[in-house]
C-alpha cells in the first residue's frame, strides 16, 4: 500500500529506490514514524491494512506530499554540499533524514550557506568520535597491544552465571510471551532478580548447549570465543563474532549526536568489557530480553502451519503468514523446480530465510539490544519489552517485502541496470 501511494507523490526521488518505491530507510526514519504515526493511527499499524486503513495511510502520505517533496531536495543539498566539504562520516540517510524532514516542515530557507552550516554542526560534534579517529586509535601498535591484553584479562575473568531452575526460567519466560504485551511485570521481575538473562547467555559459550549458539545464528563458530580486537576488512557477520573495532564502529554509524557518547577510549574499553559478557550485553534487563527473544524467535513458523506454543508467537506467525511473499516462498519451497527458483534467485534465497526464521530475527534484535546498552536505556516495562520483540518482527518483514520488490523490479528490467545510487543496506565492507 505504501508502496503504491508512494509512486503517486512528486519529487521524492531522492528518497527512492529503483524500484520506485521508499527505501527502507526512509520508511523507518520518516514514513513510519513522522508521517503514518502507528501509534497514534493503528489502523495503519498491521501487516495487513483493511480498507479504511488503506484510505488513511495514503491520505497521509498526500498530506505529506508537499513537505516530503521539500525533504527530498534537502537531502539533494546536503549530500552536494557534503561531496563539497569531503565529509565522508556517517551514513548520509541515517545522519540527515530526520534532519532534513524537521527543516522541510519548519521551512528553513533551503540555500547552500544554510546548508554548509547544518552539516558542520552536525558533524562538528563528533569531537574525536568518527570512524577515521576509531581507525587511528586502534591502529597504534603499543596501544592495540594493551587492548589486546586488556580482552585476554576481561575474557578470562569473564561472568559466568548458572541456572540453579532452568525449568522455573522457562516456565517465567513463557508467562512473558503469553503476556503478548499485557502487564507481565511480576514475571519479568523475577526473571531479573534471578539473573536468568545472564544464565543464558553463559551458556551461548557451551558447544554443547540446545540448541547452540551456531544454529541461533549468533556465532559462525562451534561456540562464541574471546574478541578480536580488529580484523583485516569489517564485514559484519555473526553478532557474537564481531570484532571490538566493528562494534564501536556501528556505534558512531548509529550516533545522531556523537558528542553524547562518552570519549573513543572509554568507548573501545567500555566495549571490551561487554564483547566478553553473557550475550555481548552488560545490563541484565536486556540479558533477559534476549533470552525471552530467543524463546520466541525459535517458536516463528512463517511457512509452517502450527499456530505456536505462547500468545506471542501465535500473533507473529499469524502476521507473518498473511505476507504475500510467504506464500510465494511457500510454493517455491514446495516446487524447487519452479522456473526462477535457482539457489542464488533472491526470492529463492528469502525462502531459506524463512526456513530458519529465528536467525534474522536474533541478530536484528541483538543489535538493538546492543544499541540500547551503549546508551544505558534498559527495558523495565512490560510493554518496552513486547514493542522492542514486535518492532523486530516488523522489520524483519519490511525488509523482506523490499527486497522482494527489488527482485521483482529487476526481473522486469536489465539485470545490470537496477541499481541503487544510495546504497540502502546494513552492511558494508570497509578497511579496518
Amino acid at each position: 500500500m505504501i508502496h503504491e501511494a508512494w509512486q503517486r507523490l512528486e519529487g521524492v526521488d531522492p528518497l527512492s529506490g529503483a524500484h520506485g518505491g521508499p527505501l527502507s530507510r526512509t520508511v523507518k526514519l520518516i514514513l513510519d514514524p513522522l508521517v503514518i504515526r502507528p501509534l497514534q493511527h493503528p489502523q495503519c499499524a498491521g501487516s495487513v491494512v483493511g480498507a479504511d486503513g488503506a484510505v488513511l495511510l495514503a491520505s497521509l502520505l498526500y498530506a505529506a506530499g508537499d513537505v516530503l517533496s521539500e525533504t527530498a531536495r534537502w537531502y539533494e543539498l546536503l549530500k552536494r554540499v557534503r561531496r563539497e566539504l569531503r565529509i565522508t562520516d556517517g551514513h548520509p540517510q541515517d545522519r540527515y533524514f530526520q534532519r532534513c524532514f524537521e527543516l522541510a516542515t519548519t521551512g528553513e530557507p533551503r540555500d547552500r550557506a544554510t546548508a554548509e552550516h547544518i552539516l558542520r554542526a552536525l558533524h562538528g560534534t563528533a569531537h574525536g568520535r568518527t570512524t577515521r579517529d576509531l581507525r587511528e586509535h586502534l591502529a597504534d601498535p603499543a596501544r592495540a597491544a594493551r587492548l589486546t591484553e586488556l580482552i585476554d584479562t576481561t575474557w578470562t575473568r569473564r561472568e559466568r552465571t548458572a541456572d540453579p531452575d532452568p525449568a522455573r526460567t522457562a516456565a517465567l519466560i513463557t508467562a512473558v510471551l503469553d503476556g503478548a504485551g499485557a502487564d507481565v511485570a511480576a514475571p519479568l521481575a523475577e526473571l531479573t532478580a534471578r539473573r536468568a538473562g545472564s544464565a543464558t547467555g553463559t551458556s551461548l559459550t557451551d558447544p554443547d548447549r540446545v540448541p547452540p549458539a551456531r544454529r541461533l545464528g549468533l556465532t559462525e563458530r562451534p561456540a562464541p570465543e574471546r574478541p578480536r580486537l580488529t580484523a583485516s576488512t569489517m564485514t559484519f557477520g555473526a553478532p557474537l563474532d564481531r570484532t571490538v573495532h566493528e562494534r564501536v564502529f556501528t556505534t558512531l554509524r548509529a550516533a545522531a549526536d556523537r558528542s553524547a557518547l562518552p570519549p573513543l577510549p572509554a568507548l573501545v574499553t567500555e566495549e571490551i568489557t561487554r564483547g566478553c559478557a553473557p550475550w555481548g550485553l552488560t545490563d541484565e534487563t536486556l540479558r533477559v530480553t534476549a533470552a525471552v527473544g530467543e524463546r520466541l524467535a525459535l517458536g516463528l513458523r512463517p511457512l509452517g502451519a502450527a499456530p505456536g506454543d505462547t500468545a506471542a508467537g501465535r500473533a507473529l506467525n499469524a502476521r507473518w503468514r498473511r505476507e504475500a511473499y510467504v506464500l510465494r516462498a511457500r510454493r517455491m519451497l514446495i516446487r524447487p523446480d519452479a522456473p526462477a527458483a535457482g539457489p542464488d534467485d533472491p526470492l529463492h534465497r528469502i525462502a531459506r530465510e524463512l526456513r530458519h526464521p529465528w536467525q534474522g530475527y536474533l541478530r536484528r534484535l541483538w543489535a538493538r539490544l546492543h544499541g540500547r546498552d551503549v546508551r544505558q536505556a534498559p527495558v523495565e516495562a512490560s510493554q518496552e519489552l513486547w514493542d522492542l520483540l514486535d518492532g523486530v518482527a516488523r522489520s524483519v518483514i519490511l525488509d523482506h517485502r523490499t527486497r522482494v520488490r527489488r527482485a521483482l523490479t529487476v526481473r522486469m528490467t536489465r539485470p545490470d541496470t537496477a541499481t541503487e545510487t544510495d546504497t540502502d543496506t546494513d552492511t558494508e565492507t570497509v578497511n579496518a
